[in-house]
């Protein structure tokens, strides 16, 4: 599972930093939750979280559906959430952020 990781992860940092202003606030984290699935999640500024999401959430959309669609040739489900730091420091202190 360790190389589709890292090609996955591979990926959506090359996007991010593409289409972000400030690539220095942004964090990739992965958990794997279990053998065949994995949750990626970034951790940016809060104007770039806007960026990144694009209008009516197009730009994350289908940053979302080429991920997918890759993970899907090795067999692994994967899920993409996008936060800025302060939610992911809210979501920490309620104790949401596994």
């Amino acid at each position: 599972m360790q190389p589709v990781t890292e090609r996955l992860r591979n990926f959506l940092q090359f996007v991010a930093i593409k289409l972000i202003d400030d690539p220095s606030q942004a964090q990739l984290k992965v958990a794997e939750l279990s053998p065949k699935k994995l949750r990626f999640k970034l951790v940016l500024a809060q104007a770039d979280v806007a960026m990144l999401i694009g209008r009516n959430g197009f730009t994350a959309s289908a940053i979302r559906n080429v991920l997918k669609a890759a993970a899907e040739r090795a067999g692994v489900q994967v899920s993409l959430q996008i936060h800025s730091h302060e939610e992911e420091a809210e979501l920490l202190a309620r104790g949401d952020g596994h």
